[in-house]
């Protein structure tokens, strides 16, 4: 034998028959500390501020990654060139 009935009733309502916490006031001040802290790290975020970050020594760092690239193509070179005898 099989039962099934259906329950129309609100999240809330629901919530309070299972005897749950209404947790809205905690989730909504949470919600804004969030979006206090996202807003004041959108500057973080901006293209200039991420390339200061991955090349803090400006040019100098764009020619330190050349010479490592550079240096890496030169050793897989030697290294598939055959040995003369």
């Amino acid at each position: 034998m099989k039962i099934t009935f259906d329950v129309d009733c609100t999240p809330e309502e629901a919530r309070s028959f299972f005897g749950l916490p209404d947790v809205k006031p905690m989730q909504d001040a949470l919600l804004a500390k969030i979006e206090e802290r996202m807003a004041a790290n959108l500057d973080a975020i901006s293209p200039e501020a991420l390339l200061r970050t991955w090349l803090p020594a400006g040019v100098q760092g764009i020619e330190q990654l050349q010479k490592m690239f550079w240096t890496g193509l030169q050793s897989a070179q030697s290294r598939d060139k055959p040995e003369k005898k």
